[in-house]
């Protein structure tokens, strides 16, 4: 095992483009860092250079305290897992296990002890002499990373590995990859387009955007204090709702006004968020997440009241989303035209516009009995709302 730094990393194609901009990030020993970002961030890009497939433009990468710049792949001691599973579609299952080692010149005997052992961690003993096109897509996967298992690697680099798979199947191979790290502790670097991917698997989480690092964590804190409206509407499903509003004096600390609604922000947000005395009787940008809407008959003591109107209801069994619209219109920026773009190229619009009206969603207990078209009262847990800075889009 080894940790992984990259120093300054930079990849620039023909034409000036560049592709990684400055990465610089130290993925720690046993860690399991996931790489994030909308299409086209760089992501895989870095993931290649790590792994050597890429020539680096500048800086360094080392993986244990070995600069590998120079290295070719086969001496990095790192193995890779693909979207495509990349096997051999010739030989068995136990085959293709075997061949990295085979390569190598291990003995026989540890060849089929370490393939036995990848096998039976996997739950592929009974698939061992089957060839890939006699199995199912998960399968597949697995035996594609007991092909790096065997290996016994510094580290593991796994591009996209789960997004072949149907949705139910991605979530218990989410739980084994999960099971499989806690059991190894092999430094991992994942890379994902899917946010909830990232969210679950996560030991920290690297958001990117344009080959420039936006921000790295936990999950959690990525979800509780992003630093941009990037990362705010990146992370989490459904995406976090923007507006511009008005942040003005109030009792006992402040409030913040918008499409005729004013919610209340606590002395303690103050306190918190020092910033955002700065920022009274000016524009702001404001987040509230959908998990922290609740229907008022539910909600906790203390929680803002707002009524709104609902256009649409998703009932998902233990919760209902409630999509409603403000009368104000989306938030213009940089940040968040680029979330949009990013969320039409996967097919899901994520801003919406009706009348150029910001449609919101807010997610509420199933017990609600809210119905599309019917006048609801929501309310807000005003502890937990979002500031941003209209031009720089940096949280206040």
């Amino acid at each position: 095992m080894a940790k992984i730094v990259l120093d300054r990393v930079d990849k620039v194609y023909g034409g000036g483009v560049k592709a990684v901009d400055g990465l610089d990030l130290e993925i720690r020993d046993g860690e399991f860092m996931v790489l994030v970002g909308p299409s086209g961030c760089g992501k895989s890009t870095a993931l290649r250079m790590i792994a050597g497939l890429e020539e680096i433009s500048g800086g360094k990468i080392l993986i244990g305290d070995q600069v590998v710049n120079d290295l070719a792949p086969k001496d990095r001691d790192i193995a890779m897992v693909f979207q495509n599973y990349a096997l051999y579609p010739h030989m068995t299952v136990e085959q293709n296990l075997a061949f990295g080692l085979k390569l190598r010149g291990t003995p026989k005997s540890e060849i089929k002890a370490k393939v036995h052992e990848a096998a039976k961690m996997l739950g592929l003993e009974q698939f061992l002499s089957r060839k890939p096109a006699a199995l199912s897509g998960g399968q597949r996967q697995r035996v594609a990373m007991g092909r790096a298992i065997v290996r016994e690697p510094q580290a593991f680099l796994m591009d996209e590995p789960l997004s072949n798979l149907d949705a139910k199947l991605r979530v218990s191979m989410r739980a084994s990859l999960s099971q499989l790290h806690e059991r190894l502790g092999v430094t991992t670097v994942y890379v994902t387009h899917d946010q909830v991917e990232a969210m679950t698997l996560g030991s920290r989480v690297c958001v990117l955007r344009e080959g420039v690092l936006q921000q790295v964590d936990t999950p959690q804190r990525l979800f509780d204090n992003p630093v941009n409206l990037f990362v705010a509407g990146f992370i989490g499903s459904p995406a976090m709702n923007f507006v511009l509003a008005d942040l003005a004096s109030g009792d006992d600390g402040a409030q913040v006004r918008f499409a005729g609604y004013t919610l209340p922000v606590p002395a303690a947000t103050l306190h918190d968020k020092p910033g955002l005395r700065d920022h009274i009787g000016r524009k702001v940008i404001l987040g509230i997440r959908p998990s922290d809407f609740e229907d008022a008959a539910h909600a906790g003591p203390g929680w803002a009241p707002m009524e709104v109107r609902s256009s649409v209801t998703e009932e998902l069994g233990s919760e209902i989303n409630v999509i409603f619209t403000i009368d104000a219109p989306p938030v213009e920026h940089k940040d968040t035209a680029d979330l949009a773009e990013d969320a039409e190229d996967g097919g899901d619009m994520a801003l919406p516009l009706a009348d150029n009206k910001a449609l919101w969603t807010a997610r509420v207990n199933s017990r609600s009995h809210v119905r599309p078209g019917q006048d609801v009262q929501l309310a807000v847990d005003t502890r937990r709302l979002h500031f941003f800075d209209p031009s720089s889009g940096l949280a206040v």
